[in-house]
Parts: structure tokens; sequence; C-alpha cells
């Protein structure tokens, strides 16, 4: 590219990315402590279904092994 495009294609870039800012706007920890003390919600029962047809689907298949390890 030429300077011209350059100079352009910076124009662009400052206009559409606004500038990064070193610090936080507010403080997270706080935030952090109150969802890690909230009451666990249970697991839905559909996910206790899938882990289990995979399960059985992994000891009847055992080949299939690195092919869901692959996907992961």
């Amino acid at each position: 590219m030429n300077e011209i495009h350059e100079r352009e294609v910076r124009k662009l870039l400052k206009k559409a990315v606004p500038p990064v800012r070193a610090e936080l706007r507010r403080d997270l920890w706080p935030q952090m402590l109150r969802r890690i003390e909230q009451p666990r919600r249970p697991v839905p029962w559909i996910d206790w279904a899938l882990a289990a047809t995979v399960t059985a689907l992994l000891l009847l298949f055992p080949k299939a092994i690195p092919v869901l390890l692959y996907h992961l």
C-alpha cells in the first residue's frame, strides 16, 4: 500500500476502534464475591441425561474416544 492508503486506513481504524482504557471503571472483586456466595442452582435433568448417554456410548464404542477428544 502506498502512504495515502495507509493514512486513510489509520484514520478509519481510529474512528472505528475506541481507545483502550488501562484502568477499570469499577472494582470487580465485590461483584465476584457476591457471585461466589450465591446458592448454586441444581443441574438440569437434560444435562444428566446427555452425560449418561455419552458415557454409555463411550463404554459401548471405545474407539469413539479419540473422536470425542478431537471435537473437544
